[in-house]
């Protein structure tokens, strides 16, 4: 083998090593939007949760645009020393986590749950709390948090004890209040310890290791939400997916939902066999004005036969609009009837305005594993663009009856392709693309949703979308939406459970994954689509950045984001791109964005597309960035974190970095 080949082999293994990766993780009435606007009464340099005002990552500072960015530098570096590779029984890391900017302090929480204070124009820490989340617990091989929450209590005079509370989520399912300037335990709060989630959860006994918690808690009014991230794929009756509602103050539970109720159904021995999951592990949206809180929910367990939650299942894979202040159902669209592909919602639902006939309509966009936006009227449910149901494939799997259809959008335009023809196979070379072309046509491939199957079925868009948890970014004076995708064809066999427990464990280096979907006739096997040299039988490129224009719902601009060349150590052209984790922002007239699997963040005119910047980072950035400003005649600054992922291979770091534009000459310097 030449020393070329063997190059180009480690650095296909990498990338083959990450898809397996990703695979397990796992109107036709004329639109106008209004002028930029910003909610009353919230400082306009503020970033008060982790995905902005309203979900909609966006901020009203304009310092920052498409003739300054290329001036920014780097104004200070925070490491938070929480970095570690999966190896010698301790789990790695994946620093997720968008700070938040309150009380003029920067708050971050780290892939170990520590909570982080730090003066947000110089990177100084003020404080840190250490929840002692115990590393050692490999379940899921990764911890990560993405953020965490603030919350100030009217009923409490500024300045005494626990008057601006930090709400830090840790990933083994337990929810701390703290008080904002000094980083210890609120007493009155669950007694001053963490609030154990776990407590009450339907079918937990025995699979606590299944549940956990990764985005976020949404604050509104005096109530803190949480939902639950529940792993895929293990058992037919996985713990619940409850969506409860505490207090701010004491942690005591105020409402539970349960998006899965009575769903189920009689197993072979005559035993109730309940749905469990359906869970939201995305973060939730906060409408305070109307009481309302936007809830995506996920797919019923398990992930890939449902012969056991016959019918539609309830509430899962919906956007549901719940009432914050009694968890009451408002309104709900369900997204994927009967879900066997893993299309959970994965990405927190945005708010933004529309005009329509002269008046201004609030709404909330939904974004989707399929690639798809669902645009609601926010108070009534009703659809902004129309919604058509349309016929679909049946399972031809026995015991499985899926839905005859699943609701399309009819616009916006679907931003990822929706089928992978064998004659669209790619391959480097006309061996790697006819093996490819025969792989495809091996399987079950009749379109969007078609079913698993027993000798294997194409899921396109994958697993991992379309979009996944960072997403939308919406600029109201433009009415540009911009979001990342990725296009990576998967595949999902059916091993008949006789099969199935028979399969010793799977070999290390394998690329694909087993899931057992206990109680259940049928395990599933999970894998990327790809070539004998482990390169994507998908054409490229494999991720894309788009902008929507919301008052038509037609695609503005597509350009492919990223590049490969850090995870595979050889030059990859730009027109392939990258698959991304992590979001965008809008500031100014320009779209930011890291996420992709190379260490660098970079900038694109919001109206064109066009690259206008890009700052190389000392690891990955598997995160969203945020801007602000502390104080009037301050600087703007752009913050992310990157750490990378260990579960993907990404470059690992423990950096919070902040850039800002050069401080003014001059007696404004002296400040």
């Amino acid at each position: 083998m030449s020393a070329s080949r063997r190059l180009f082999g480690s650095a296909s293994a990498r990338l083959a090593f990450f898809l397996l990766a990703v695979a397990a993780i796992t109107a036709s009435t004329h639109l106008r939007t209004p002028r930029r606007t910003f909610t009353p009464g919230l400082e306009p340099g503020a970033w008060p949760t982790s995905d902005g005002v309203g979900g909609a990552h966006f901020s009203p500072l304009t310092d920052i645009n498409r003739e300054s960015i290329p001036f920014l530098e780097v104004a200070w570096t925070y490491r938070t020393g929480d970095v570690a590779k999966y190896a010698h029984g301790m789990a790695g890391t994946s620093f997720e986590a968008t700070p938040i900017l309150a009380d003029g302090i920067l708050f971050v929480s780290t892939p170990r749950n520590r909570a982080i204070a730090l003066d947000p124009e110089t990177g100084a820490e003020l404080w840190t709390f250490d929840p002692g989340l115990d590393a050692t617990d490999v379940s899921h091989h990764v911890t990560t948090s993405r953020g965490l929450a603030f919350w100030a209590d009217p009923q409490r005079p500024k300045g005494t004890e626990c008057a601006s509370r930090i709400f830090l989520p840790v990933f083994d399912a337990r929810l701390f209040a703290l008080d904002a300037h000094t980083g210890r335990p609120c007493p009155d709060f669950a007694g001053g310890h963490g609030l154990d989630l776990g407590r009450g959860v339907a079918r937990i006994e025995g699979r606590r290791d299944q549940y956990k918690l990764t985005a976020p808690p949404t604050v509104i009014g005096d109530v803190v939400v949480v939902g639950s991230s529940v792993f895929d794929g293990q058992s037919a009756d996985a713990p619940s997916g409850v969506v409860r509602g505490f207090d701010a103050r004491t942690g005591a539970l105020r409402w539970a939902w349960e998006p899965l109720a009575g769903v189920g159904a009689r197993g072979t021995d005559g035993r109730w066999v309940p749905a469990g999951a359906g869970n939201t592990w995305a973060t939730n949206t906060a409408d305070p004005e109307r009481d309302l809180v936007f809830v995506p929910t996920g797919s019923p367990s398990p992930d890939h036969y449902g012969g056991l939650r016959p019918g539609d299942d309830g509430y899962a894979n919906s956007l549901v609009a719940l009432r914050a202040s009694t968890g009451e159902v408002v309104w709900h669209a369900q997204l994927v009837h009967h879900d066997l592909w893993d299309y959970d919602l994965p990405s927190p639902p945005a708010l933004i305005t529309l005009e329509r006939d002269g008046h201004e309509v609030p709404a909330v966009v939904q974004s989707t594993k399929m690639g798809y936006l669902f645009v609601f009227n926010r108070e009534t449910g009703e659809p902004l663009f129309p919604i058509e149901e349309r016929p679909v494939p049946a399972s031809d799997v026995p015991g499985e009856v899926t839905s005859p259809t699943q609701p399309f959008p009819v616009l916006p335009e679907p931003l990822t392709p929706q089928h992978l023809d064998p004659e669209d196979a790619w391959g480097l070379t006309p061996l790697d693309r006819d093996a490819c072309r025969r792989k495809i046509a091996s399987m079950r491939n009749d379109g969007p949703f078609t079913p698993p199957s027993l000798r294997g079925t194409v899921v396109y868009p994958g697993f991992i979308g379309g979009m996944e948890w960072g997403g939308v970014a919406y600029d109201p004076a433009s009415g540009l939406l911009v979001t990342n995708t990725n296009q990576l064809a998967m595949a999902a066999t059916l091993i008949p459970r006789k099969v199935a427990d028979r399969l010793g464990p799977t070999p290390r280096n394998a690329k694909y994954v087993v899931q057992p979907q206990e109680g259940t006739p049928y395990a599933v096997r999970r894998e990327p689509v790809l070539s004998p040299l482990g390169i994507p039988c998908t054409p490229p490129p494999w991720g894309t950045l788009h902008a929507v224009d919301m008052r038509t719902g037609r695609i503005a601009w597509t350009v492919p984001l990223g590049t490969l060349t850090d995870l595979t150590r050889v030059p990859s052209p730009n027109a392939w791109g990258s698959p991304n984790l992590g979001g965008p922002l809008v500031t100014g007239d320009v779209v930011i964005i890291a996420s992709t699997m190379d260490r660098r963040i970079r900038a694109f005119d919001l109206a064109t597309g066009e690259s206008v910047w890009s700052a190389k980072l000392p690891a990955s950035a598997q995160a969203t960035p945020m801007t602000y400003r502390v104080r009037p005649g301050g600087r703007q600054y752009l913050v992310i974190c990157a750490g990378g992922h260990e579960g993907l291979h990404s470059s690992l770091g423990d950096y919070v970095i902040a850039f800002a534009l050069p401080e003014p000459a001059g007696p404004e310097a002296e400040r």
